[in-house]
């Protein structure tokens, strides 16, 4: 009905994928065949393992990080810049004006970026494994998560009004500006004229508030807590129960599907 409330791209990429969970998996396809029978995306998933021996490994928030796209940046001795935003923090000291090792690159740092969320980036640790989180200079000046699309949005209004080369904190003020302008809706005319935002204000505001509500990357993970020794059992090493002496059976491990070191593999 024309009455009705729209609904949001968000929304309808959550029917879309409660549609593929539901629906798409769980039926049949022509293009999936057993003999005699077709058979389920599911039920193809779940025999291609168990003839491979696998079991699925649930991706960690390490790889949700290795999918960003990547870009290669130097260490400076102010920090990291990308997109004329300067990201630091104090993990960064060891590697301040330092080589990679990685000549293909020319010595650069590996680093991997949302687009959609200009707070964070992510640094791989060339000489130890994962990543290190570097948040942004100016981190909470903004009053919502913002991505490239906003920022290049305000760096063009800044050039547009006579300034061709904005500062940082000259961006990240109009960035807010154009935020919370376009999210408080049409201004009052009754004090006098007043700048309304324009519809490309509005289109990079939805978009970039879009962006912030739906699921991401998760935030860089908390030092984990101490590990604590288990207290010795009254009893020592034997078990309560009395069953030391019974045999134990073999213990067969299964392997573990790891997507990123499958695709390492040549057959």
């Amino acid at each position: 009905m024309d009455d009705e409330p729209l609904w949001s791209m968000l929304e309808i990429q959550e029917f879309l994928d409660e549609w593929l969970v539901a629906k798409w998996r769980s039926g049949p396809h022509h293009g999936l065949r057993d003999p005699g029978r077709t058979i389920t995306p599911n039920q193809k998933y779940a025999a291609l393992l168990e003839s491979a021996r696998l079991r699925p490994l649930a991706m960690g928030g390490d790889h949700y990080v290795e999918l960003l796209p990547e870009t290669w940046r130097a260490v400076n001795s102010y920090g990291i810049k990308i997109n004329n935003r300067i990201y630091d923090c104090p993990d960064l000291a060891p590697f301040r004006r330092q080589l990679s090792g990685v000549t293909r690159k020319r010595d650069l740092r590996e680093i991997h970026r949302d687009p959609y969320d200009a707070g964070w980036i992510w640094m791989r640790h060339h000489w130890e494994t994962g990543w290190i989180p570097v948040p942004w200079k100016h981190l909470g000046t903004v009053p919502q998560p913002f991505g490239d699309l906003a920022w290049d949005h305000a760096a063009a209004d800044l050039r547009g009004e006579g300034n061709p080369t904005p500062t940082e904190e000259e961006t990240a003020q109009a960035v807010a500006k154009l935020l919370v302008r376009a999210n408080q809706g049409p201004a009052d005319q009754s004090d006098g004229p007043v700048s309304r935002p324009s519809k490309r204000d509005w289109r990079v505001a939805a978009r970039t508030r879009a962006a912030a509500e739906s699921p991401g990357p998760p935030p860089p993970r908390p030092e984990p807590p101490p590990v604590v020794e288990d207290e010795p059992h009254p009893h020592g090493d034997e078990a309560v129960d009395g069953t030391d002496d019974e045999p134990i059976a073999k213990v067969i491990p299964l392997g573990v599907f790891a997507p990123f070191k499958e695709a390492d593999k040549r057959w």
